[in-house]
């Protein structure tokens, strides 16, 4: 089992930056697949970017290619969405959820945090 918690939201202008991590506990984190999704207002949640065990693997939506980037660091048991050119259209909670396959982690992971709120004002 593993427990996700979510930190580095805030409010940030358009073009701006901000770096979301996701820190898990439980001892087999370096065993499972983690991804960020996002939920707007009134819109349904949507995946985002998605990490593999070790780092060899990510995949991300298209909306977020070349602006985003996940990574992981397992010795800190954390996971990271680097965010850059912020856009208005990408304000929402951000949510981390983790599962031990990086086919099911990218539409139904078993885990999730609680989420972070990030707002981008134009």
């Amino acid at each position: 089992q593993v427990q996700l918690v979510e930190s580095g939201g805030g409010l940030v202008q358009a073009g701006g930056s901000l770096r979301l991590s996701c820190a898990a506990s439980g001892r087999t984190f370096s065993s499972y697949a983690i991804a960020w999704f996002r939920q707007a207002p009134g819109k349904k949640r949507e995946f985002v970017a998605a990490i593999n065990w070790n780092g060899g693997y990510t995949n991300y939506a298209d909306s977020v290619k070349g602006r985003f980037t996940i990574s992981r660091d397992n010795a800190k048991n954390t996971v990271y969405l680097q965010m850059n050119s912020l856009r208005p259209e990408d304000t929402a909670v951000y949510y981390c959820a983790a599962d031990q396959s990086r086919l099911v982690v990218v539409t139904s992971p078993g885990y999730w945090g609680q989420g972070t709120q990030v707002t981008v004002s134009s």
